[in-house]
């Protein structure tokens, strides 16, 4: 970019610019023909656009100079590196060298290793922020007050074009505090990533009640049993693979025969055909007075089984009335509705289904479980959505951003339908390049570990040829189950964890749970901090029978093969030793009986109480692995309660002192020679992974959508070089060392996506 640009250079490119938009192509030909312009036009090696996304978040949309891939993958939140500050405060932003500014953010898939310099200008409309314009050179110079004004006179004619070609829709604007955002009509909360289009089915399970009062009472009792005989076949059926994989979620259809056999539902349904309801009446009525009860309960967890009972409710209520659950859906569609069961869920035609649509929803709810496992993409808790989607609606469901578009245009569903054609060529990419060892350059093994807690987590592990289950969940059938299972439904349970597994270990974490979350209302309990009470490995030692029947279990489901078990919540190494005793007596017992027993067995602990890093010599002397709870030491390290908003971010796992932590927790474990893994979310990320494998860890647990990007960053990384870094910012006097540890990885072409 040179110096010289007049007013006639201006007027113009912008006579080329409107009639490259006004001009016949999609709105992307436009939009890359428009950069393209601008570039050459102002004399610059890059032009890229980014357009403002529900949730605060700007989109690479078009771009001249950068890596064609990072077009609608690259996203950057409002307020995050260059561009999200421009479009934060909504001021234009000019540097001759903008690496060095310490808001700049580095996306390798971008390909900008080359360009310096720095121009960019909020692009407004009707005043607005709906995106950010931005030039780049190779050489560093400044730009003058005329550029910046050019640049922002492009912009301006840019935003009405976009507005005009309905990349965005003026009725889709929202108020927000500050700037105001574009914004689909609907946004909600990511349950399941990914982006979906589709026609808006309605989920209506709701079965209308036509006679309430029967004529005889018996032959209503005979329509009931009649009917969950039908009810019981069903989902038999389902756990028997007959609708396809799902004996994959078969634990989740375990607990849900459960609620089908429970004798006291049963039998209240039958007390009210007795007092003169028929079959479908009683079945309603017990089902709302069951309702109630529940939305009482306080914990989250437990009121989330009431959708396993609105499931069961309703297929009972279609069966009596002669209907079935299945609907014939569109090649493409995009599920709407209030809530959801899984069996609800299962009945649909997962081939065809591009997204769900909840107005309620939570993470552990049983149907975004098996969504997840389905690929299928989740956004929840969007208010309006029944009101607002009409059925047959065409729906853009962009669950990366959390948001629901309606009706959208030609353009959007195009720019959106690349959108899903990249995703999935990032998926491609990552399944390519599974069956690579996650070996560093220099000859390093790092083991690649999943976190579970369903046997639909399990399926996770071909997918992306983890090496094994560094963290089993226990604890998640204890909360779905309206009892708490007995040590045969526990030890059927964690057999068929293992055989999923193969010849690859699994760790099964003992129940981590607080009081108020066991199904068995004796033991729950107000408390003001439950993270840091009556939880975890606490509740089971003073309820040893809970903790004795659960080793039970797990000794007789891992018969000839190696059982790792790991106790969590452990503050001391006197509580360790007592559940280690524990289970040397349960395995004695089991020997004892005539059986084998496992042919090996490894204990461990997480470390998530700080109390344990000054008991770390003499913890070595008992456990034969370890593996770090970083979510739970972070919060207890830095006293900040990582479920409340204001704080949870205010401090960084990539700080000084916790990585000192995590370096002298490993340096411990490899002088005793103590296995060690970290199985927190940082394990996950490519870049905190990066660090932790230069301080030593070797072994990482994450959930399945980190494995590809960590792989990826293992590969292309050489540790000697890493290691050598990482120690030098360990005694570092800032709050965080995230934009070295970025520099670091530009310098060395390590990959972080």
């Amino acid at each position: 970019m040179t110096t010289g640009f007049s007013a006639v250079d201006l007027r113009r490119m912008l006579s080329s610019l409107r009639d490259v938009m006004a001009g016949a192509g999609s709105v992307q030909e436009r939009l890359d023909k428009t950069v393209a312009l601008i570039a050459k036009g102002l004399r610059a090696d890059v032009c890229s656009c980014y357009v403002m996304r529900a949730g605060e978040v700007l989109e690479l949309f078009a771009t001249f100079g950068l890596s064609q891939t990072a077009v609608h993958l690259t996203r950057l939140r409002v307020g995050e590196g260059l561009v999200g500050e421009i479009a934060a405060h909504a001021n234009p932003v000019a540097l001759a060298d903008a690496w060095s500014h310490p808001q700049f953010v580095y996306r390798p898939e971008t390909g900008e290793d080359f360009f310096r310099s720095l121009m960019g200008v909020p692009m407004l409309q009707a005043g607005r922020v709906i995106g950010v314009l931005v030039v780049q050179t190779r050489e560093q110079r400044p730009f003058n007050d005329w550029e910046v004004e050019t640049l922002e006179t492009v912009a301006m004619v840019i935003a009405e074009l976009i507005a005009a070609s309905q990349v965005v829709k003026r009725e889709e604007l929202f108020q927000t505090e500050g700037n105001a955002l574009i914004a689909p009509r609907l946004t909600g909360v990511t349950l399941v990533p990914g982006v979906g289009i589709g026609l808006a089915v309605m989920h209506k399970p709701h079965v209308r009640i036509g006679r309430i009062v029967s004529d005889d009472p018996a032959v209503e009792e005979q329509r009931l049993d009649k009917a969950l005989a039908t009810l019981r076949t069903e989902v038999d059926a389902m756990i028997d693979g007959a609708h396809g994989d799902t004996t994959l979620y078969g634990d989740i259809l375990e607990v849900y025969r459960m609620f089908a056999d429970d004798r006291g539902w049963i039998s209240r349904i039958m007390e009210a055909i007795g007092s003169g309801l028929t079959a479908e009446a009683a079945v309603q009525k017990v089902h709302d007075d069951t309702r109630v009860r529940m939305q009482q309960v306080s914990d989250p967890i437990l009121r989330e089984r009431l959708q396993d009972l609105d499931d069961l409710a309703n297929r009972l209520l279609n069966i009596l009335a002669g209907g079935g659950m299945r609907v014939e859906l569109p090649e493409n569609a995009i599920l709407v509705c209030r809530s959801i069961g899984p069996t609800e869920l299962i009945d649909y035609d997962r081939r065809k289904l591009r997204g769900l649509v909840m107005e309620e929803g939570s993470p552990t709810m049983h149907a975004v479980v098996v969504a997840k496992a389905l690929d299928i993409p989740v956004v929840a808790q969007v208010q309006g959505a029944l009101q607002r989607i009409d059925a047959l609606d065409v729906v853009v469901l962009d669950a990366d951003a959390g948001q629901i578009i309606i009706r959208p245009s030609d353009e959007v569903i195009e720019l959106t339908s690349a959108a899903v054609e990249a995703r999935a060529r990032r998926k491609a990419a990552y399944a390519e390049r599974k069956d690579l060892p996650s070996v560093t350059l220099d000859g390093h093994t790092v083991g690649l570990y999943l976190n579970a807690g369903f046997l639909i987590d399990m399926q996770a592990i071909t997918e992306t040829n983890a090496a094994g289950i560094g963290l089993y969940r226990t604890e998640m059938p204890f909360l779905s189950l309206p009892t708490i299972p007995d040590v045969k439904t526990q030890q059927a349970l964690y057999r068929q964890v293992v055989e999923a597994a193969g010849a690859r270990p699994v760790t099964f974490r003992t129940l981590d749970v607080g009081g108020d979350k066991i199904a068995a209302s004796t033991f729950a309990m107000q408390e003001d901090n439950p993270a840091m009470g009556w939880r975890s490995i606490r509740l089971t030692l003073d309820r040893p029978s809970l903790l004795r029947q659960q080793l039970r279990a797990l000794v007789s489901a891992t018969e000839g093969a190696t059982l790792r078990v790991m106790f969590p919540m452990i503050a001391s190494v006197a509580e360790f030793a007592t559940a280690r005793d524990i289970l040397n007596r349960e395995v004695a017992r089991h020997r004892q009986s005539g059986a084998q027993g496992p042919s090996e067995i490894k204990v461990g602990t997480m470390l998530e109480v700080p109390s344990l890093l000054w008991q770390l010599d003499e913890l070595m002397r008992h456990v034969d692995f370890i593996s770090v709870g970083s979510n739970d030491l972070m919060q207890f390290l830095y006293a900040v309660d990582r479920g409340n908003t204001r704080v949870a971010s205010r401090y960084d796992t990539l700080s000084p002192p916790m990585l000192r932590v995590l370096h002298a927790i490993i340096t411990k474990c490899d002088a005793a020679g103590v296995e060690a893994s970290i199985c927190g979310e940082i394990a996950g990320q490519p870049l905190e992974a990066l660090a932790l494998v230069a301080l030593g860890f070797r072994n990482l647990s994450m959930s399945a959508s980190g494995i590809g990007p960590v792989r990826g960053m293992i590969r292309s990384l050489r540790l000697e070089a890493a290691r050598s870094y990482v120690k030098t910012l360990l005694a570092a006097e800032v709050s965080t060392v995230r934009e070295n540890l970025r520099a670091f990885a530009r310098d060395h072409a390590i990959a972080l996506q």
